[in-house]
């Protein structure tokens, strides 16, 4: 009776990526003694990612082998010299034109690969790795195989042969491909364990956006579609996609009030931990100044909040919640408040939400304000994805016992207003903004129209904002056709705020502006 055939326990087991967040997509790594194919369009990132890989292995005290037939020793140390690293500890062999390096100790390894039969290439690089015997490896770039192959039956036998080495002596590989022949040729997806594509897109305004796919992985489950990365000073950081439903987390059910009766009684009492509040209307009416009310009120019981700020910079916010009685400096100094100024030509979907999950997870933010979702939309690459990355969004915060206030402007001043993309559905609650002009000046109201958690008022009142605050009057009885922007009124007596004057929920009596 034959022993069955066993398998190491170590076989294909998680090898760190060396890319922060890119673990994560993976479900822990690489598999190791595997060879994986990683291909992209020049200027997609490949050498860095590689370059990466092979630093988290020397850190580890593991040998790493770069093969490359593209880019010179000389032009990889300048890659890793511009990202501060050291390539301390990572051989790397050679196969390019002789006449690129004028120290005569490298002739013996610089060979010209035009001059080169396809098999005399591989076996040149099969040869260093049976003198370094590395752990990791990369090789770069595949697309010179195939160039020497003049063929696709010869080119996938030599890159079969080489990965099936790879694999006999437990070497971790990747293999990078610049997709430089005309039609992208699929052969190596059916040979490779796992497949990484990597893309660079060229939006019309703004900088690149970058973003990778991982297409196959043998045996290991890993989290699909499109992943948003940059690369900056120190390498690829990688934004694995946000799925709302991997992240649960019990919390207090309390509400969050703004210390303004006025405002507060309007909503039954505040908002509710763990709900959505879009604040909609026409460009100042009062929206950022009430989602600032309820943030500050939070900070002032020693919560933690987040501001992304679109369309102000933080020295005007600043100023305003100064203007309002809303100082924020001293929050802002001891970190218990980060205000983020998001520039939507630079920053990418994924980036952003991964701004917000690391604000709610390592910083205990409670408070999220996101001024403004014009502002957001326009850092997306098109509505419909809106939709979709901020359902995953606002469900993540919800999740997470956050309070979330998202300020919408819509189009126009007064009369009929419109907005760009109707995220209404998604929010828990809608507060309605609008001016509306009575004996010759521009007043604004404010109502609740909709709330799915608790009860809420069904009157429309007046909003005053001034050195004191935000103020809030009595329901405008007497008028008709408040949320038109042209009102009329019908009443007897009606009760208008007075730049002086208190809420009714702060000071009794009556005002002192008053119509017939």
């Amino acid at each position: 009776m034959t022993d069955p055939v066993t398998t190491p326990t170590d076989d294909a087991a998680p090898v760190p990526t060396g890319v922060p967040g890119f673990d994560s997509i993976l479900e822990g790594g690489y598999a190791a003694n595997r060879a994986h194919l990683v291909e992209g369009r020049p200027g997609s990132g490949k050498t860095t990612l590689a370059l990466q890989f092979l630093r988290d292995g020397a850190r580890l005290g593991e040998r790493c082998l770069y093969i490359t037939l593209s880019e010179s020793r000389r032009e990889l140390i300048s890659v890793a010299a511009r990202h501060g690293w050291s390539l301390d500890g990572i051989e790397i062999f050679e196969l390019v034109p002789p006449e690129l390096s004028l120290d005569p100790r490298q002739q013996q390894s610089l060979v010209h690969s035009s001059d080169l039969e396809l098999g005399e290439t591989v076996r040149l690089a099969i040869a260093e790795i049976d003198r370094v015997k590395p752990q990791r490896v990369v090789f770069d770039s595949l697309s010179e195989i195939r160039l020497l192959s003049q063929g696709s039956l010869r080119y996938r036998r030599q890159v079969l042969a080489l990965r099936s080495y790879l694999l006999i002596h437990d070497t971790t590989a990747l293999l990078l491909d610049d997709l430089t022949a005309e039609q992208d040729d699929l052969n190596l997806h059916s040979l490779c364990h796992a497949v990484i594509q990597l893309e660079q897109l060229a939006p019309l305004y703004g900088g690149e956006r970058r973003r990778l796919r991982v297409i196959k992985m043998r045996g290991t489950h890993f989290r699909g579609g499109y992943h948003d990365y940059v690369i900056r000073r120190g390498g690829l950081v990688v934004f694995p996609r946000l799925i709302a439903a991997e992240h649960h987390h019990a919390y207090d059910i309390d509400r969050l009030g703004s210390d303004n009766a006025g405002l507060d009684a309007l909503l039954g009492g505040g908002l509710d931990r763990g709900t959505s509040t879009m604040l909609l209307g026409p460009s100042g009416v009062g929206k950022s100044s009430t989602a600032l009310a309820y943030l500050t009120a939070a900070l002032a019981r020693g919560e933690r909040g987040l501001i992304l700020s679109f369309d102000e910079p933080t020295g005007i916010l600043v100023r305003r919640a100064a203007g309002l009685g809303m100082d924020v400096t001293g929050a802002m100094a001891d970190g218990s408040l980060r205000v983020e100024q998001i520039d939507p030509a630079e920053v990418s979907p994924g980036e952003l939400a991964a701004m917000v999950r690391e604000a709610v997870e390592r910083e205990d933010v409670r408070v999220v304000v996101i001024d403004s979702l014009t502002g957001y939309q326009n850092a997306m690459p098109g509505e419909q994805y809106l939709m979709l990355q901020m359902h995953e969004l606002l469900t993540y915060l919800n999740q997470q016992g956050v309070t979330t206030l998202l300020v919408l402007a819509q189009h126009g001043l007064v009369g009929q207003m419109s907005t760009t993309v109707d995220l209404t559905y998604l929010s828990d609650t809608v507060m309605l903004f609008r001016f509306f002009e009575a004996d010759g000046r521009l007043r604004r109201a404010v109502s609740v129209v909709k709330k799915r958690v608790g009860p809420h008022e069904d009157t429309i009142r007046e909003l005053r904002i001034d050195g004191d605050g935000l103020r809030v009057g009595e329901p405008l009885a007497g008028f008709r056709g408040i949320l038109t922007g042209v009102p009329s009124y019908h009443g007897a007596l009606g009760r208008l705020l007075a730049e002086s004057e208190t809420s009714p929920g702060d000071r009794p009596g009556r005002d002192s502006d008053e119509r017939e």
